[in-house]
């Protein structure tokens, strides 16, 4: 009989926990998430959080936003900044990651190495229209003083179309977080011929408006509870291997990468560090140069 209550205790406590849908890439990036998850410290919020990997980035991930399939998201600052100011009903809550993306440029490695300097119209494979790999094309566009109307993108997916594009000459440049394209760098899949650094910082937690209007409260809890993750991840010794065991990366990548992010654990003024965002967005001609609304009541 014991059992039995037990099992109907388990199963009434789990009824009263509010679920929510998160989403995020599936890289080392988001182990504090995958971690409190596991360590369960959303229960003391009476909190359940499904977690969804989202290979396709962070156009995917504004999908799930629009859709409704998703009520969290960790995304990239540039992506959900221009997909709100152009009418997806989310807002960011805070900085999720404040250090710079850095992104790797990758070619083929069938074909010549080429010189950025030598690339003028180059096809770039993207996983989707709005996301990180097709906006940051933009910004290496502008660094090397290229074209931007003569950009051509073909989409790809995720990490593993971007590689195939690259292989089957589909694409001439592909852009994706460096770290996580090593172990196709180090295979000889492809070539990283240089990189280029988000201007601000990179990743921000944004929520469905409809989800905010009723618990925004328990929003704002379940961003301290990772930012407490972060903060002993951070000062854990053992948290290099782990990461490199969880994500198949070499130890030494992840030492460095690990001394080169930076979680946010801290408050930090939203407005100002997002500026530059809004900045490259508007004089890229990728979202309207002078919104009807002030951009920061659409965005906070």
């Amino acid at each position: 009989m014991a059992p039995i209550l037990d099992c109907l205790k388990t199963n009434s406590k789990a009824n009263m926990l509010k679920k929510y849908k998160i989403g995020g890439v599936p890289e080392h990036f988001n182990y504090p998430w995958r971690k409190a998850i596991e360590d369960h410290d959303f229960e003391r919020l009476n909190v359940a959080l499904h977690w969804s990997d989202m290979t396709g980035g962070t156009g995917q991930m504004i999908k799930g936003l629009e859709t409704g399939t998703l009520d969290i998201a960790v995304l990239l600052t540039e992506g959900i900044t221009k997909a709100i100011l152009q009418g997806t009903p989310a807002k960011i809550l805070d900085f999720y990651v404040t250090s710079p993306l850095q992104w790797g440029i990758h070619v083929s490695n069938i074909l010549p190495t080429p010189c950025l300097k030598e690339l003028r119209n180059p096809r770039v494979a993207i996983s989707r229209y709005g996301s990180g790999s097709h906006l940051m094309a933009y910004v290496l566009a502008q660094r090397e003083g290229w074209d931007l109307s003569k950009l051509s993108f073909n989409v790809i997916g995720d990490v593993y179309g971007g590689i195939w594009a690259l292989e089957n000459k589909e694409a001439d440049l592909f852009l994706w977080e460096k770290y996580t394209t090593q172990p196709f760098v180090d295979k000889g899949s492809c070539t990283r011929i240089d990189q280029i650094d988000t201007p601000w910082p990179c990743f921000v937690i944004a929520c469905r408006k409809t989800i905010l209007e009723n618990d925004y409260d328990t929003i704002r809890k379940i961003i301290e509870v990772v930012k407490e993750k972060a903060k002993k991840i951070k000062q854990d010794p053992h948290s290099i291997e782990s990461i490199s065991w969880r994500y198949h990366l070499a130890q030494d990548s992840v030492e460095k990468w690990f001394h080169e992010t930076t979680w946010n654990t801290e408050t930090l003024p939203m407005t100002s560090a997002i500026q530059p965002a809004i900045d490259f967005l508007s004089a890229s001609r990728l979202i309207d140069p002078k919104p009807l609304v002030p951009w920061s009541s659409e965005l906070f």
